[in-house]
């Protein structure tokens, strides 16, 4: 049987070999499974995750978090999917706590029983982080088509009894952008210590909705607003962060940090990936752990060195003196809206393809005035249906190929 009770030798000794201006990771993520019973629209899952059914087992998980903790991570998020699919969560939990992590769990909160919190506490489980889709029952429940808003309340107050912290979490969007204020009294009332309004990020299942979800300037800086007055007034009994859409911005963020910089996130099958997105990426191979280990993967990889320091950049971004500041942005949104992932973000307005973007949200605005026609019984209904992640979705979507990209003429030459 293999000794599972220290890192490897193999894995030690690649650990301490650290080429010259590439840190540790810091940040590991633990995507446990894609199984979820929720159906949410804004996935950040693949749009193909359903063709993909392997899962590491317990003790390659185990392997994992050893290697990791050698490396030098300290932050350890379980994710999914929904992790509390696994049976196996409380006993990682533990290990993570043998080995010195501070844990997080990351969950829609289904499956979350007074029992199991309780043997998560036991295993020494640090925080919770809990996500609503809305304050209201019915979006809530539509947006996730499920019928869940009451249990999520329920498992909320079982978090607090059972003494964790607890973070509440919501994806926000054009449904429930006007409904900010009624979202951190909700979180408020069910005493989260923090609160993360994370605007959607058009990746995975949003990218696919992104027609229905975008929202207008206008919500955005009404919510903005809102989330100022409670800041003034609540900030010492929780504290709101709130991710503005990279879609409104004049300069995009340093995603993750930095490529391959802080974050290292453990698919379902054991892809090793230095984002949630990036399996997406035409052109690159990412390793799996089931063949090397995290600090070959980490420090030698093809994959995780690609967009590392400012070597691969192209004009502008080569050029820039602000390239320091954002790294050039997130490649996967690059590839995403120009077809080539070394491009410059373009959010960024230097960018040839900032008016992509531009474009985008001038048709969020059109749409709400459509919608606002419609509601007056004006015009007929946008035909267009959202796209809720599920099993048949995931595969139709896989059967078609890749979401399609639309790329600039920039790109295609």
């Amino acid at each position: 049987m293999t000794d599972l009770s220290s890192p490897t030798a193999a894995a030690t000794a690649s650990a301490e070999r650290k080429p010259e201006g590439v840190a540790p990771p810091l940040w590991l993520l633990a995507e446990l499974t894609y199984r979820c019973p929720l159906h949410c629209v804004f996935c950040y899952n693949p749009v193909d995750y359903a063709t993909n059914a392997r899962e590491l087992d317990t003790d390659q998980w185990i392997r994992i978090l050893r290697e990791a903790r050698a490396l030098g991570a300290a932050q350890l998020g379980f994710s999914g999917g929904e992790p509390l699919m696994r049976d196996d969560l409380e006993i990682l939990v533990g290990e993570a706590r043998k080995l010195g992590f501070y844990t997080n769990l990351i969950t829609s909160g289904i499956g979350l029983t007074d029992k199991r919190l309780d043997d998560l506490k036991t295993a020494g489980l640090d925080h919770i982080q809990l996500s609503f889709q809305d304050s209201t029952q019915q979006l809530n429940d539509f947006l996730s088509s499920t019928r869940t808003f009451d249990l999520k309340r329920r498992v909320a107050a079982s978090i607090k009894a059972h003494g964790f912290p607890m973070v509440m979490n919501c994806v926000l969007h054009r449904y429930n952008l006007p409904h900010v204020d009624k979202i951190i009294e909700m979180a408020l009332a069910m005493g989260a210590e923090y609160l993360e309004l994370a605007n959607t990020q058009y990746y995975g299942w949003a990218f696919a909705n992104r027609a229905q979800l975008l929202p207008t300037r206008e919500q955005l800086e009404a919510a903005e607003a809102v989330v100022e007055r409670y800041r003034k007034t609540h900030g010492e009994r929780c504290r709101i962060f709130f991710v503005v859409p990279d879609y409104f911005e004049r300069r995009p963020k340093r995603c993750m940090n930095g490529w391959g910089a802080v974050f290292l996130g453990v698919a379902p099958d054991g892809t090793a990936l230095p984002c949630h997105a990036a399996r997406g990426l035409p052109g690159l191979t990412f390793p799996n752990v089931r063949e090397a280990s995290l600090a070959d993967i980490w420090y030698e990889s093809a994959a995780f060195n690609r967009f590392r320091g400012f070597d691969w950049m192209k004009e502008p971004c080569r050029s820039c003196d602000e390239k320091t500041n954002d790294l050039g942005g997130c490649r996967c949104q690059a590839y995403l809206l120009t077809g080539d992932a070394a491009n410059a973000d373009p959010v960024c307005d230097k960018s040839p393809a900032h008016e992509q973007v531009v474009r985008f949200v001038e048709r969020a605005r059109d749409a709400s005035e459509a919608a606002a026609l419609h509601a007056h019984g004006t015009t007929a209904p946008n035909e267009q249906p959202i796209l809720f992640r599920n099993d048949s979705n995931s595969r139709k979507l896989a059967s078609q190929g890749e979401i399609p990209i639309e790329p600039t003429p920039e790109a295609r030459r």
